[in-house]
């Protein structure tokens, strides 16, 4: 049985804003598909390396809790830092 995962707000929009017929396709499916099949390439490579001291105690409860999520640590410790800078960006529109 697959583990249901849970949405964040902005997946819930995106995914009612789909389902009421908010999305348009583009004009240039063939470009748009490349400009954002190089952007997921670039977004998901992961070409940095950082060393951080953290408590023993911090650390432990992050394994912890990447245990129950069912993933590494790190990733765990990436996804957190991801979503923090990219909630404080400034919103380009």
């Amino acid at each position: 049985m697959k583990k249901k995962t849970a949405l964040d707000k902005d997946e819930e929009k995106l995914i009612a804003d789909y389902e009421r017929g908010a999305f348009r396709p583009v004009k240039n499916q063939v470009l748009a598909r490349k400009d954002a099949m190089d952007a997921a390439r670039r977004y998901t490579r992961k070409d940095a390396r950082i060393n951080i001291r953290l408590s023993t105690a911090d650390l432990e409860l992050l394994k912890q809790r990447a245990a129950e999520e069912g993933l590494p640590y790190q990733s765990l410790i990436a996804s957190i830092l991801h979503k923090y800078v990219s909630r404080s960006a400034p919103q380009t529109n």
